[in-house]
């Protein structure tokens, strides 16, 4: 209204044609990936032997269980609203998501066994990535959670008193503020290009991508281990610190 013409930076997640990014759609689901592959560098698991657990079959957890299957990985469980499909010696994902996105079930899939939401959150696994919807691992449920990292797709799938006892239980969070932000920082490329008129090939913004998780990973586990706190509390401190020090570099506050 102001410019009198279109200005597309107002908003983001756009279709390509008009003016959205490449690699928007599979942005939250690459992030993921980016950062599961960097706590398993971590933990030194090889990805062929990680056994990986999805809970949702959407745009996040769809995306990212295909992009870890791509990666390597071995996915043996995944879930849609109604059923979990678990297979010990690894699930085959495009087929599966091909059945559900054909019948809108699981149910009747042969390359795995159907369980219940519930009991594929409390599969046995190395990483588990709740990313369908808030509040999934409470008090509940979270003395029978039996991952070695928990990353987390969804935003705030696991509650603050589930919290505390994932960490006493030794379980490595990867935060919701940091693991899912790969969809908000193409966002952030989106409106970069839509300024410049300029857009980027997908594997441009993929690369891009890659480096801002990887890097903002590192820099959390960082401080983490620094301050020796766990990676959502050094998330959080890293945030306000980068605030304090621009706010300061900027003489708002002696």
């Amino acid at each position: 209204m102001h410019a009198r013409h279109t200005v597309n930076a107002v908003v983001t997640g756009k279709p390509v044609e008009l003016g959205g990014s490449r690699g928007r759609r599979e942005a939250t689901g690459r992030g993921l990936l980016f950062v599961i592959q960097e706590a398993c560098k971590k933990f030194d698991l090889k990805p062929a032997e990680t056994r990986i657990v999805v809970q949702g079959a959407g745009n996040v957890g769809g995306i990212g269980a295909t992009l870890l299957h791509e990666a390597g990985f071995k996915v043996i469980g995944i879930s849609e609203i109604r059923h979990g499909l678990y297979n010990p010696n690894g699930l085959d994902i495009p087929a599966a998501l091909d059945y559900l996105r054909k019948h809108k079930t699981f149910e009747g899939f042969e390359g795995g066994e159907l369980i219940s939401n519930a009991e594929l959150l409390e599969l046995d696994c190395d990483v588990l990535m709740p990313a369908a919807t808030e509040n999934q691992i409470t008090t509940q449920n979270v003395e029978r959670i039996k991952c070695r990292i928990l990353c987390e797709g969804a935003n705030g799938p696991t509650t603050a008193a589930a919290d505390e006892v994932l960490e006493r239980k030794g379980v490595f969070v990867i935060p919701d503020i940091l693991a899912n932000a790969g969809g908000v920082t193409v966002s952030y490329f989106e409106w970069v290009q839509n300024r410049m008129g300029f857009f980027w090939k997908e594997d441009f913004v993929n690369e891009r991508l890659q480096d801002t998780m990887v890097s903002s990973f590192n820099d959390v586990l960082s401080y983490a281990e620094k301050h020796k706190v766990n990676m959502r509390t050094a998330a959080y401190m890293l945030a306000i610190d980068r605030v304090a020090y621009e706010t300061k570099m900027r003489g708002i506050y002696a």
